[in-house]
């Protein structure tokens, strides 16, 4: 298949590239410094701005897209330049007609009990609230759509809250809205090659068509 990678050199986004490329796919990685893209024979750096007015020009003739497209946790202006950039991109991929996109969010709108989301329970961190409430905003905005063939992750809930770990297993669970729990029965986490691994595996497949999910390590 052929992939675009958007955010190609952040955690997220260069585990993916890496996994895509190890499966054999020609991946374009999509990224402001391409000095930083991994380096393999079926990886592209392709030095891209999200906001430019010929960003969905890049987009056409890709099999599936994959954004995990971030400003910056340490970025002031985090909430604003995420939903500029966010917008930017699905709406880019309209016009490029782009087969399938799948959105990596956050892990904010799952639920943690009955009609309670993640970012808004009571211990949820206030410095991350703006990003994540940010991410809630672009998958309540994607629900409305049927103009576009999109999936939107939201990883496990402590991933990147936890020291993050590297090790592939190649397992993990699926879920829905709900938060995933660890054996323990608090909420779970997942190592980034894995997660890598669900967004590869989902993007080959293409399923959840205009839905969210979520993915943890096995319990």
């Amino acid at each position: 298949m052929k992939i675009a990678v958007i955010g190609a050199t952040g955690l997220v986004g260069n585990a993916t590239v890496l996994e895509l490329a190890a499966r054999g796919h020609q991946v374009s990685a999509f990224a402001r410094h391409t000095d930083k893209v991994a380096t393999a024979d079926n990886i592209q750096a392709i030095a891209a701005d999200v906001n430019a007015d010929d960003f969905a020009e890049k987009l056409i003739g890709f099999d599936a897209v994959v954004s995990a497209f971030n400003p910056g946790w340490d970025n002031p202006n985090l909430a604003a330049d995420f939903k500029k950039g966010a917008n930017n991109i699905v709406e880019a991929a309209k016009r490029a007609k782009v087969r399938y996109l799948l959105v990596i969010g956050g892990a904010g709108s799952l639920n943690i009990a009955p009609n309670l989301q993640l970012v808004d329970s009571p211990d949820f961190p206030a410095e991350v609230y703006p990003g994540a409430n940010a991410a809630r905003e672009l998958l309540n905005d994607l629900k409305a759509r049927r103009d576009l063939n999109w999936a939107f992750l939201s990883p496990a809930a402590m991933f990147a809250v936890n020291p993050v770990r590297f090790e592939r297993t190649g397992k993990y669970r699926i879920g829905k809205d709900d938060v995933l729990l660890d054996a323990q029965g608090t909420p779970a986490d997942i190592s980034v090659a894995d997660l890598a691994c669900a967004i590869a595996d989902n993007v080959e497949q293409q399923r959840h068509l205009q839905q969210r999910f979520t993915v943890a390590e096995r319990a």
